[in-house]
């Protein structure tokens, strides 16, 4: 079952069961898909209809993951603990649709593999070793923390 398809189904439990917070949640993330699949269908030429694919989806929902933690920082700084939680139980939802974490033991093996894959030599082939990692682990690793391990790894 593809993840379009996964988030629709989810969609119609949370309508079924009455679970407002999680169907609020499905649904923001139902439309962000429609949103790129319409800005996608205006890039594309005349008779194409252009589908986001799983990977495209894993990046909006790694996206809005990242979003929400920002969120929850800021409120929980300003003293807003009850907008903080809404923040955090919203990435609880969307983490239920995104593939399991790698460790940091998992992401140190798959750099290293990346590096050699690419044969990466010098801190200027790092484009090429993090454009190999979101190929295969988007959504799967934080890339922000992964680009400084992959620096010290080739500097």
């Amino acid at each position: 079952m593809d993840m379009k398809t996964r988030i629709t189904a989810g969609l119609k439990e949370a309508m079924r069961a009455k679970e407002t917070e999680r169907l609020a949640t499905l649904r923001l993330i139902s439309a962000a898909i429609k949103d790129r699949e319409i800005a996608l269908r205006a890039d594309a030429g005349e008779g194409e209809v252009p589908t986001l694919e799983d990977a495209g989806v894993l990046a909006i929902l790694g996206k809005m993951v990242k979003q929400r933690q920002e969120s929850a920082r800021a409120y929980e700084e300003g003293g807003r603990l009850e907008l903080a939680e809404k923040e955090r139980a919203e990435i609880r939802i969307i983490e239920d649709y995104l593939p399991k974490q790698l460790d940091d033991d998992e992401i140190a093996a798959a750099v290293d593999k990346a590096i050699a894959e690419t044969g990466a030599s010098s801190i200027r082939d790092m484009g090429k070793v993090m454009a190999a990692l979101k190929a295969k682990y988007t959504g799967r690793m934080d890339f922000g923390k992964v680009g400084p391990m992959v620096k010290d790894r080739l500097s």
